[in-house]
């Protein structure tokens, strides 16, 4: 038996979200039905960084597992491509210890968010970019991120659907706003994440830039430790989980 860490992308549109359930397809199942069809019917379970939701990509989700098969490891990513829809690609596999655990072993995460802030939308981005007509203030958004980095806890910035019982304290060490024409990037780096996190911030932030709310506001929302005291969440297209750490 070996155990194997692969990076996998996919493009989450058509899809209920990374893990498996009952009310729609998900990208776990793909790879899992994949997997098992290469073990000749027996079951393969995988184990992911972390979840996504419903329509959110992923340039870097990390899995792991299990395979009593003896293919060289230059082998999988040939074997694996034609029994995986096209919006799902394993881009790298890699032998790891037996103890080697996706989820458990990060060291850090990085999520991107992109937004097309143009008066026309761009017909080739439009399941990748959350389209905003209206002009941002950049400077005040960017200021609001740098009040976002450091050790906080973020109840405020995480959905009161989780079912996380323990602690939603957060180390962000990068939260910055890159534009590359009318595409601006929210880039954020840290030691986790909590259920929606990422998109409530985007959509907070954007407020900011909307100049509904003042950069300093985010400090008050962060000390706050309630939802209703930070903004809306941005909706899932234009996220991609970019990077995992280990």
């Amino acid at each position: 038996m070996q155990r194997l860490k692969c990076r996998v992308e996919y493009d989450g549109t058509a899809y209920a979200g990374y893990q498996v359930q009952t009310n729609g397809i998900t990208i776990q199942e793909k790879i899992e039905k994949a997997l098992t069809k290469m073990h000749k019917g027996e079951r393969v379970k995988i184990t992911a960084s972390g979840r996504t939701d419903a329509g959110v990509h992923a340039i870097g989700q990390v899995i792991h597992f299990d395979t009593s098969l003896n293919i060289p490891e230059s082998n999988w990513k040939r074997a694996l491509g034609p029994m995986l829809p096209a919006d799902i690609r394993v881009a790298e596999v890699e032998p790891v210890t037996d103890d080697f655990h996706a989820r458990y072993d990060t060291t850090a995460k990085e999520y991107r968010y992109y937004v097309w802030n143009d008066q026309e939308p761009n017909l080739f981005r439009r399941l990748y970019t959350y389209h905003i007509r209206k002009p941002l203030d950049v400077t005040a958004m960017r200021e609001a991120c740098k009040l976002v980095e450091g050790e906080h806890n973020f109840t405020s910035f995480c959905s009161p659907r989780t079912d996380l019982k323990g602690s939603k304290v957060r180390t962000i060490t990068k939260s910055v706003i890159e534009r590359h024409g009318s595409e601006l990037v929210f880039i954020f780096k840290g030691s986790g994440f909590l259920y929606n996190m990422v998109r409530i911030l985007v959509g907070t932030i954007l407020e900011v830039g909307f100049g509904d709310r003042t950069p300093d506001e985010l400090e008050k929302m962060i000390a706050a430790r309630d939802r209703k005291a930070a903004g809306r969440t941005a909706p899932p297209h234009g996220l991609f989980l970019w990077k995992v750490e280990y």
